[in-house]
């Protein structure tokens, strides 16, 4: 009978490609932190300053952020009052070696989808993390529609004009990033990170391929295509007109 490990379990249960920013200043906590999650099977970025955790926030596609409230830089409330302004609805558990109910509720009431006090257990931050993942998904719509482009994200159909459009998987996720959005710009590393991964070389025609792939597929070969080139930077879904 073969053995199956809790890490075996885990990586089943979460996707190793599930990344979590954690941003703490206090050098030993960041990396209990880390080591932490990168054992249970999550993909960790570290920084310990607000204004670095806003720019990594907003550039690139994180699962859940782990924030400290007490930066240099902007502070946890400042980034997170700022995420939720632009609309990031990124889950983020907040971080405090403080425990007054007012700075809990404001957090809260800005956005935050859950809470920990320090010191806390790595097993705690782990359960709140994969509870604040289990929520967001029930949430998340399980259609995507811009104009006459349609994605069923549990069938994984996708029509275009009425017709059916067959994707290879990483032509779906491609597809669904920049749909997921329409009108947010992204750059080639940022959708080489979120498709591909950190394994290719930036200078690679990857992005461009399939991009090329997708519209030929779609038949989208008007003047105003759906999916847009941005000269000198990237890509972005046209915002149909309602």
């Amino acid at each position: 009978m073969t053995k199956v490990s809790l890490a075996d379990c885990l990586a089943a249960c979460y996707p190793e490609d599930m990344r979590v920013l954690v941003v703490e200043d206090e050098r030993k906590i960041a990396g209990f932190v880390r080591q932490g999650l990168e054992e249970q099977g999550f993909g960790v970025d570290v920084c310990g300053n607000g204004n670095d955790a806003y720019t990594l926030a907003t550039t690139r596609t994180y699962d859940v952020l782990v924030l400290d409230i007490m930066l240099p830089g902007r502070d946890g409330l400042s980034v997170l009052r700022g995420l939720r302004a632009q609309g990031n609805a990124t889950p983020v558990i907040l971080l405090t070696a403080r425990s007054e109910p007012h700075e809990r509720v404001e957090g809260l009431n800005l956005g935050a989808d859950d809470y920990l006090t320090k010191p806390f257990y790595i097993e705690e931050l782990t359960a709140r993390i994969h509870a604040v993942t289990r929520r967001i998904s029930g949430e998340k719509m399980t259609m995507l529609q811009n104009g006459d482009l349609i994605v069923n994200l549990i069938t994984r159909e996708v029509k275009f004009k009425g017709q059916a459009v067959s994707l290879t998987a990483r032509e779906f996720i491609l597809l669904e990033h920049l749909l997921r959005t329409p009108g947010r710009v992204f750059t080639r590393t940022q959708l080489l990170e979120h498709v591909w991964g950190y394994a290719f070389d930036p200078e690679t025609n990857l992005v461009d391929v399939n991009i090329a792939r997708l519209r030929k597929k779609l038949g989208d070969n008007s003047e105003a295509p759906m999916i847009e080139t941005v000269r000198g930077v990237g890509y972005r879904m046209r915002k149909a007109a309602p």
